[in-house]
Parts: structure tokens; sequence; C-alpha cells
């Protein structure tokens, strides 16, 4: 087995595979792990499912910390073969298995953890379009991404779902506690975009003392969903599927984040 540095785990990201026929888990389970592959297991790669490579290989699909592995055990049993798999046209067969297989099936998941969160609405109730996103009340980018998703919003096309966190600074846990608790909600979080350069909202301790746990808890639901940035957004694509966006998407993302053109 060739693996030069488990370092490799960045690489494990972007790896190809090519299908036809899956074996269920409780199949995968039933059998012993040939040894190249066992390692990658105990090495934190969990494997959701097996199919049937090119060439007599076997293809493996999970994940492990940080994100989706796709992997190609040889005919041999010997080896593991990790990297972007290209048909005769160059084109990269990774990315639809990977999103069909694991990372769809997360999203999905993280969908319905993340409706279930402490989230403070930004627009119209009656907006067709909902998405989430993770903000920090002193997150440079959360506020940029905001700004840049004021035109939907103030059209009625988007409700912007805000799951506050309190990860960045000191008083980021005390101002998102002050956003959550407030009579007001929407017009705290309003306030805190509006003043975000001169500091944001105005903390009250007395909402801090009583609805700190919540952000705490949705700290934790971040961390539990992998996520390492803000603002992290969740929104649902063209064909329905759940995609989620780490870091402040680009100006050329935001209509596909949005469900539409900018009005």
């Amino acid at each position: 087995m060739h693996l030069s540095d488990f370092s490799l785990k960045r690489s494990l990201l972007a790896t190809a595979l090519m299908t036809s026929g899956l074996l269920s888990l409780p199949a995968l389970a039933q059998e012993k792990l040939p040894d190249p592959v066992q390692l990658l297991v105990d090495r934190g790669v969990t494997i959701s499912a097996t199919f049937e490579g090119p060439g007599g290989m076997t293809g493996y699909v999970g994940s492990m910390p940080g994100g989706p592995v796709a992997f190609y055990l040889t005919p041999d049993k010997k080896h593991v073969i990790v990297g972007n798999m290209l048909d005769s046209r160059g084109e990269n067969l990774t990315a639809p298995k990977i999103q069909e297989l694991v990372v769809g099936p997360q999203n999905e998941k993280a969908w319905g953890e993340i409706e279930k969160a402490n989230w403070v609405r930004d627009g119209d109730a009656n907006a067709p379009v909902i998405v989430y996103t993770f903000t920090d009340p002193n997150c440079p980018f959360c506020h940029r991404f905001r700004q840049a998703a004021e035109p939907w919003i103030d059209a009625g096309k988007v409700q912007l779902r805000h799951v506050m966190v309190g990860i960045l600074a000191q008083d980021s846990l005390p101002k998102a506690a002050t956003i959550l608790g407030s009579n007001n909600p929407s017009e705290a979080l309003k306030e805190n975009q509006q003043n975000h350069a001169q500091g944001g909202v105005t903390v009250d301790r007395n909402i801090v003392s009583a609805h700190a746990k919540k952000i705490r808890q949705n700290n934790r639901l971040m961390s539990d969903l992998g996520l390492s940035a803000t603002p992290s957004t969740y929104y649902k694509g063209a064909d329905g599927s759940i995609q989620m966006k780490q870091g402040a998407p680009r100006s050329d993302e935001m209509e596909a984040i949005m469900g539409s053109p900018k009005p």
C-alpha cells in the first residue's frame, strides 16, 4: 500500500470512482476487509459503500475527519489507489459520485438537524427560498455575505436563517446570545449588521445568562457537522439537493445559493 503519509488526508477529499453495483453496508460489514482497506479504517476512514470499479478494481467510498474519501483496491488486494479518476475525455468522475454517495446524504441529514437548531430569521417569513447560515456576530465574512444577499432578502425572495454561534472572539457568544434572546431577534440581528464596523449589537448580560446555553448548542452542532468557518451555508440546489458552502461565497456563486438571478 503506497501511502507516504496520511497527511494525504487532503488529497483523499478529491478522489475518484466509477460505479456499477453498490454493495450494502450490512453485506460489507460481514466481510473481512483487505489489509490495505483495514489500515485506512484504522486511520479514521468510515466506509459507506463499495462498488465495482474498472479493471477488476473494487471501489470504496466513505468519509473521514475533514471530508469525503474514495479509493480503489487493486485486484491483488495488496494496494489502494487514491486519486482522480478520469475517463477518455479527461472528465473527472469523482465529484458526482462523491456528491451522490457521501456528501448528499450528509447534507440531507445536516439540513434536518439545522432546521431544529436555534436560528434567527432574516427576511420575509413567506419567502419561498430558505437558506441556513452559521453566523458569528463578529465575523466580517458573515457581514459581507449578508450584504451580498440583501437584494434577494429585500425582494422577498429569500429568508436567510442565521444559526447564531460564538466562536471567533471573547464577546462573540454574548453578542450571539443577545441577538437570539432579544424580544425581536430579527431587529437585533439587523442592529448588529448595521453597526458591525462599530462593534455590532450591544450586549445585554441578562439576556446572555438566559440564552448562552442555546448558543453553545449551536457551537456544538457546527462542530459535529465538521464545519470550521463562518459563514457556513446550506441551501437547496436547482435539483432540490442540499448543498453546502463554507466561507463567504464568491459573487458568481450567489445566484445558485439564493435560487434565482439577482433582483
